[in-house]
């Protein structure tokens, strides 16, 4: 078959066409071999991390105090987290617009069991989250059970080498009955509680008697429990487990000193003089 001139001109241009974009093609894909992830900075294992999000919907249970496992392998990270419940049913590492297209690989859940530090257990869902980098934010989306998609940016930080949330939980005390200074921050700065107070160390676990300066507060949380008052009459007073000395956590006053009541956020900082 015979081509008049502009036939040759336009077949000349397709091949041309056709040669760039197979050059293109063996440039990015290095003969057919596989892309090499990033480096992540850690070498390959397993580390206990924190992980957070920007939304209280969304945090790790209480029970592992923001803490996940991190698995590390040729370069590539994975954070398994246990959150709170069983109401966020899927996740999806982007944008939630992504999340509902045609194809989306969602997360699903596993099923975990968290320990409180009373020694009671919570059945929760669990998720193996893609981490691209530590110490940077990136989206990860939240399907409930209410059928709406959320997106929320999340950090993970802090890798120590291991694979147990709660190794170092227990009070670097030995067993007894110790005097502890506390401090109490946050709340109206009307409320106080009595320093020093008793701590008592069995087992490793401490518990902590708290006598607040009012008779009004109903209950107490510490790590997403509620722990009732140990007394009827005077001050209200709690006992409350610690796990860590000389830094602040919170805990969580309900008080009926208004017209109706209201849960308080407090920090205590609790303080041994060995």
């Amino acid at each position: 078959m015979k081509m008049n001139k502009n036939t040759k001109v336009l077949f000349a241009l397709m091949m041309a066409i056709l040669i760039m974009i197979s050059a293109a093609g063996c440039s990015a894909g290095g003969g057919g071999e596989k892309e090499e992830a990033p480096d992540p900075g850690i070498e390959d294992g397993t580390y206990v991390v924190t992980f957070k999000s920007n939304h209280a919907m969304f945090h790790v249970s209480d029970a592992n105090n923001d803490k996940g496992i991190l698995t590390v392998k040729d370069g590539k990270m994975t954070v398994h987290v246990s959150l709170q419940s069983k109401k966020i049913i899927n996740l999806f590492y982007g944008n939630k617009e992504d999340a509902q297209k045609d194809g989306a690989e969602l997360i699903e859940p596993t099923e975990d069991t968290v320990y409180y530090d009373d020694g009671t257990t919570a059945e929760v869902y669990g998720f193996d989250v893609p981490v691209p980098a530590l110490d940077e934010e990136f989206d990860v989306s939240i399907l409930g059970t209410h059928g709406n998609w959320y997106t929320h940016k999340v950090v993970v930080s802090d890798p120590v080498p291991g694979d147990d949330i709660h190794a170092g939980s227990e009070m670097d005390l030995e067993d007894g009955e110790y005097e502890a200074e506390l401090t109490l921050e946050g709340g109206t700065g009307r409320a106080s509680v009595e320093s020093p107070a008793k701590l008592v160390v069995e087992d490793g676990k401490a518990t902590l008697t708290v006598i607040w300066s009012s008779p009004y507060y109903t209950y107490m949380k510490v790590g997403g429990k509620e722990y009732d008052p140990v007394n009827e009459d005077g001050n209200s007073t709690f006992e409350i487990p610690v796990t860590k000395l000389n830094e602040p956590f919170e805990v969580i006053g309900n008080s009926t000193a208004m017209s109706e009541p209201h849960e308080i956020a407090y920090k205590l900082t609790v303080s041994v003089k060995e």
